[in-house]
């Protein structure tokens, strides 16, 4: 028997096969799809808007170039990513989940369907693009979703030009003890609150499990440097809630 066959990942707390983990990930996005912006608000308390903002500046994006908004959803990077790159530049809001993609695209159309904006279907861990792709490449709360991270990290250094750079906005771990104490009681809630705005408790159990699970800062920076990129850095957002990792693509 192949052995690759019996490995399991997490899923949560779960186990499960390798090659079911993302059918898993896949039902619960197509689950919380409609509701992903409104629950967003809820478990941030609107936190996440501010965050964001913060991580667009962090992409250091100009007039012209282009970008992937990775695990994408429902769109809201790639508004704040049209403006910038310009009617020369690109944006491609990439989802492997086709419900989350949908939502997104309708989102932006509702906006004024911009031009600059393509939408395609993507496994981030092989990515469908040609080297040296993009200026940039980011990815907010998509990274922990993904089953072979390590496979999806090289992936993106490949896809992004000699002085790219790919930004990961993820949950991370609290610095302070009592923050940690008092966001793990606070997270808590989310799956009581999924079940009353979408009557899905489920899918947002799995989703703090996701976050538990997720490699710390330093853990995912070395998993930066062993995918090839160059000076990488981290921002610790709200104590650790959050962080930002930064990795460059440099010339050899």
């Amino acid at each position: 028997m192949n052995q690759d066959n019996n490995k399991t990942t997490d899923f949560g707390y779960k186990e499960v096969p390798v090659a079911e983990k993302a059918g898993h990930v896949a039902n619960v996005f197509h689950s919380v799809a409609k509701n992903y912006d409104i629950m967003n608000d809820i478990m941030s308390l609107g936190s996440h808007r501010l965050i964001k903002k913060f991580t667009v500046q962090l992409t250091a994006l100009r007039s012209g170039q282009t970008v992937l908004d990775l695990a994408g959803g429902t769109g809201d990077f790639s508004l704040q990513f049209s403006p910038i790159v310009g009617s020369k530049g690109q944006v491609v809001l990439a989802d492997i989940n086709e419900s989350m993609l949908r939502v997104g695209r309708e989102r932006i159309i509702d906006k004024g369907n911009l031009d600059n904006i393509s939408y395609t279907l993507a496994d981030a861990e092989k990515l469908p693009f040609a080297e040296n792709s993009f200026d940039c490449i980011c990815i907010a709360y998509g990274l922990r979703n993904v089953t072979n991270k390590d496979a999806a990290l090289r992936s993106m250094y490949e896809t992004i030009k000699v002085g790219g750079r790919v930004v990961v906005l993820e949950f991370s771990k609290p610095r302070n003890q009592l923050v940690s104490k008092a966001y793990d009681l606070y997270s808590k809630l989310w799956p009581v609150a999924g079940k009353i705005v979408s009557g899905d408790s489920e899918s947002y159990q799995y989703l703090v499990e996701s976050i538990r699970m997720h490699p710390d800062q330093e853990t995912l920076k070395t998993m930066f440097l062993d995918a090839g990129f160059q000076r990488c850095e981290y921002h610790d957002v709200m104590d650790g809630i959050c962080a930002i990792h930064i990795g460059y693509k440099d010339a050899d």
